[in-house]
């Protein structure tokens, strides 16, 4: 098989999926992407696109994204052109649409199988926009959220088939494209992500060693903002100390956006957030990690005594499943994507989004009663394993998929 992968910042999404084909001896794999310090990988011919323009200087607001998409589909389209003049002809094209690499590839191959990406679909009320109050939506929200969607529109349109990794997230795409979204999620690799009674940490600026022996509270995120509750553990921080004396909270996460509006303040939501609660809070128990290489955000996982996994109703974090793998107690948020995988009192706990006070009763009842709470840590990660794991279900779903797309593309 020939098999093209697109994605801006590759591999994301294709990190088990595009070497595993690249494996194969019989397959050519090449990879488009916009990074020109992009890595390598074996049997993967990396192709830098570069942007050729920017965007037009006083362009009506609510087509500046769609012009944006159009601009990196262009680039893209110029790329696929010069694959397609040295004799690349790809059976199957895996892409993510969402920044707009893929809007023309059709166009160059039209008789490629696309398989498409769909990781979320924007509504303008009660998920991740309209759902919470604190954030209100600006009066013209809905208009410029209708103008995101040609994108996603025109990406379901052209894709002969698509994934998305959750019910959730595939529910929120037009019905009348659900026909055409296979639901399979990235994977958890469980040999990697898995427990570890003999872990350790140390916070070097503190001189803290910390173990599974400790109290500690873990909270994950890219970067500290409300789409994944921020503003809400940052509130509990009081309760949560006072209740538990000899707790440590280890915060893992940047000061940037990766969701969302930019505070209008140019104030960090982090800063903004602790500068509520920080005279009510022992700081020497509040340890912000920053984002922490791979191998330390296991180890904090696998210490881990109660680990909150807070989001909007938005794109399920891989962090939530991957601290279930590694057999950790997570309190989640009530709320659509996490109540698809965790059921409360079974393989974790469930609280009220906005709730400081069931957050901190969860957290004190998780920590009064560790002995007890094994049980739903055991069956967490047997969760992961029956129904996300990357080896045995996972990733041959994907290849299988590619292979049938490449096989009906054939015929």
């Amino acid at each position: 098989m020939k098999i093209l992968f697109i994605h801006q910042k590759f591999p994301s999404q294709y990190k088990h999926l595009a070497p595993a084909l690249a494996a194969d001896p019989a397959n050519q794999v090449v990879a488009m992407q916009m990074q020109p310090d992009a890595p390598s990988f074996p049997g993967i011919q990396t192709v830098y696109t570069p942007l050729n323009r920017i965007n037009t200087p006083g362009i009506h607001p609510w087509l500046i994204e769609t012009e944006t998409k159009a601009i990196r589909g262009e680039a893209s389209w110029h790329t696929a052109k010069a694959l397609r003049k040295e004799g690349f002809m790809p059976d199957v094209i895996c892409a993510h649409p969402g920044w707009g690499e893929a809007l023309f590839v059709k166009d160059v191959w039209p008789d490629s199988a696309l398989l498409s990406f769909f990781e979320f679909y924007y509504h303008a009320k009660g998920y991740d926009v309209g759902f919470d109050p604190e954030f209100p939506s600006a009066e013209d929200e809905s208009c410029c959220i209708r103008m995101k969607n040609i994108n996603n529109l025109l990406a379901l349109e052209a894709c002969d088939s698509g994934i998305s990794p959750t019910r959730f997230q595939k529910s929120l795409h037009p019905p009348e494209f659900h026909h055409k979204i296979s639901i399979l999620h990235d994977g958890i690799d469980t040999n990697t992500v898995l427990p570890n009674k003999y872990a350790s940490i140390l916070l070097k600026n503190e001189g803290i060693t910390l173990t599974r022996q400790d109290e500690v509270i873990t909270f994950v995120n890219r970067n500290l903002e409300p789409y994944r509750g921020w503003h809400i553990f940052a509130r509990a921080l009081p309760g949560i100390l006072a209740n538990r004396p000899n707790a440590h909270l280890l915060i893992v996460g940047g000061d940037g956006v990766s969701y969302g509006r930019v505070p209008d303040d140019y104030v960090s939501y982090k800063q903004r957030y602790l500068a509520e609660v920080v005279d009510r809070i022992d700081m020497n128990r509040v340890h912000f990690v920053g984002h922490v290489d791979y191998s330390s955000f296991l180890t904090i996982l696998q210490i881990s005594s109660a680990h909150v996994y807070l989001t909007y109703p938005f794109v399920l974090s891989w962090s939530m499943l991957e601290a279930m793998s590694a057999g950790c107690l997570v309190i989640g948020s009530r709320t659509a994507p996490v109540e698809e995988v965790i059921q409360h009192g079974k393989n974790g706990l469930l609280v009220d989004f906005f709730s400081t006070d069931e957050l901190t009763a969860a957290i004190d009842e998780v920590l009064s009663h560790r002995d007890r709470m094994q049980a739903v840590r055991d069956q967490a990660r047997t969760s992961v394993l029956e129904q996300y794991d990357l080896w045995s279900i996972a990733l041959p779903r994907q290849i299988a998929l590619v292979k049938k797309l490449a096989k009906r593309i054939r015929q």
